[in-house]
């Protein structure tokens, strides 16, 4: 483990928003071990997704890392939403990676874009953090995710807007660490490797079956980036 990041002679509390998934896992495990776990915290935050599994991973996800968990249900500010990822939603989850779903959407995000959800859940982030004391918030947007405007809010232009916001906002006490904006899933699997994420503990497919689905958009990169790692899914 790193040295423990101190402001004024103080060790600095970071906050992760965690959903529970490869991303985010990677997060806290770096996260952990920058600031050491009795500094950090997992945000978990329900947005009315079909189903619990990620929110379950998360829970199991903490306690193997032994960190303060937190969970925040915001199901209410998406009902008027359409997005195929919510449990009212009448729209199926796209069965094709990114890439292809993009050729369809005349330039508009992709249909499992939960409408402005990264800046809500960072805001939200926001008011837990600077009240527990953080001087960072963590998440793991990375640019697979913003390629073509599929996820508008994983983009680093977006990231650095909320940053200043939150930054400005907070009185110039908090701000956020977005580590692989710039980075590609496969990075991201390649660093958590590093750090010895518990990946056979995440969860990340859209559809909440015994088993993942493979056909869907996060369940397709998923594969793709441990493939190019030269591993197997560990969760598989």
């Amino acid at each position: 483990m790193r040295k423990k990041l101190r402001r004024n002679g103080a060790c600095m509390k970071a906050l992760v928003l965690f959903s529970g998934g490869v991303d985010s896992t990677t997060c806290l495990g770096l996260a952990i071990d920058q600031y050491g776990k009795e500094n950090v915290i997992a945000l978990s935050i329900s947005y009315g997704q079909k189903h619990s599994k990620e929110i379950d991973a998360s829970r199991k996800i903490a306690q193997y890392y032994q960190v303060e968990h937190i969970y925040l249900d915001l199901a209410k500010i998406f009902e008027y939403s359409e997005c195929s990822l919510l449990d009212h939603s009448t729209e199926a989850i796209p069965k094709s990676d990114y890439a292809e779903q993009i050729k369809h959407t005349n330039g508009k995000p992709v249909s499992t874009y939960v409408p402005f959800r990264n800046g809500l859940f960072l805001s939200s982030a926001a008011s837990i953090a600077l009240s527990k004391d953080c001087s960072v918030i963590y998440y793991g947007s990375h640019s697979d995710d913003a390629a073509g405007d599929a996820y508008p809010d994983c983009s680093s232009s977006f990231n650095n807007a909320m940053n200043e916001a939150i930054y400005l906002g907070s009185g110039k006490q908090l701000r956020i660490e977005a580590p692989f904006v710039t980075w590609t899933k496969p990075d991201v699997v390649k660093k958590g490797i590093e750090l010895k994420v518990p990946y056979e503990l995440t969860w990340s497919c859209y559809e909440g079956g015994e088993k993942p689905c493979g056909t869907c958009g996060t369940c397709i990169d998923r594969a793709k980036a441990f493939e190019k790692n030269g591993i197997s899914d560990p969760a598989l």
